[in-house]
């Protein structure tokens, strides 16, 4: 579909290209997981300026049909406009980072302490925590409670009650809210593992009495989400200046 009419005004170019894309995204000639053509293909099809285009994607995107990863692409969330209604909540994703940011000192100690702490009776608790992730996974369910279980029983395990008071007290913010949809399975599971290897790397240590190992493991979890965090926060800042 050739759009080559300049008269018209950008907000009319705008309209006609978003609403061109949704078409074909709602009409299944995009499925979810598919890659859009790229800025420069939609700006010669359209015969409109790249302006237009960002403008356009980004109203796909407040409306959740599509996201823009760096670097790669404008990639379609779904097809079903009441799933992907859903929108990303910038304040929520940086108060998510802020929680990230405060739980990183504090939970390494923790897993160094954990590992030379532990009783026979913690250790076997942190494994049950670590098994009902799996078992979420395997399951495809939502592995949030899970999570927050492992951290409060590796924080029980330091033996000292102010680690677990301080979890606590953040309440269920203390697990950040989800990088990937659940209407994306596929995405979702894979988060998911890598969420539970990242688990596995520090339920080990702990089980080893390896502080140093354990330590690590906790600031490669947890550093590592801060930078997924990041990256969704750059994304998301992205679209909207």
């Amino acid at each position: 579909m050739q759009m080559k009419d300049r008269s018209k005004g950008s907000g009319s170019l705008v309209t006609q290209v978003g609403e061109s894309l949704r078409q074909a995204i709602l009409s299944g000639q995009y499925s979810a997981g598919d890659k859009l053509p790229s800025e420069h293909e939609l700006t010669e099809t359209h015969g409109v300026s790249r302006t237009v285009v960002r403008e356009a994607v980004a109203a796909l995107r407040s409306d959740g049909l599509v996201e823009v990863r760096q670097g790669a692409g404008i990639f379609v969330l779904g097809a079903d406009p009441t799933l992907s209604a859903r929108k990303v909540d910038k304040a929520r994703v940086a108060s998510d980072l802020e929680v990230l940011e405060i739980r990183t000192p504090v939970e390494i100690e923790a897993a160094g302490l954990a590992a030379l702490r532990r009783s026979p009776a913690q250790e076997e608790a942190i494994f049950e925590c670590h098994r009902k992730i799996l078992q979420c996974i395997e399951s495809d369910q939502s592995i949030r409670d899970a999570d927050l279980e492992l951290h409060a029983a590796i924080a029980e395990a330091t033996n000292n009650p102010l680690f677990r008071q301080f979890l606590e007290s953040q309440g269920s913010a203390i697990i950040p809210s989800r990088l990937v949809p659940e209407t994306r399975t596929a995405e979702q599971t894979a988060y998911r593992k890598l969420i539970h290897r990242e688990h596995e790397a520090i339920v080990v240590a702990i089980s080893d009495r390896d502080d140093q190992a354990a330590r690590n493991a906790m600031r490669d979890h947890l550093v590592g989400s801060q930078a997924r965090y990041r990256n969704l926060l750059r994304d998301l800042r992205s679209f909207t200046n």
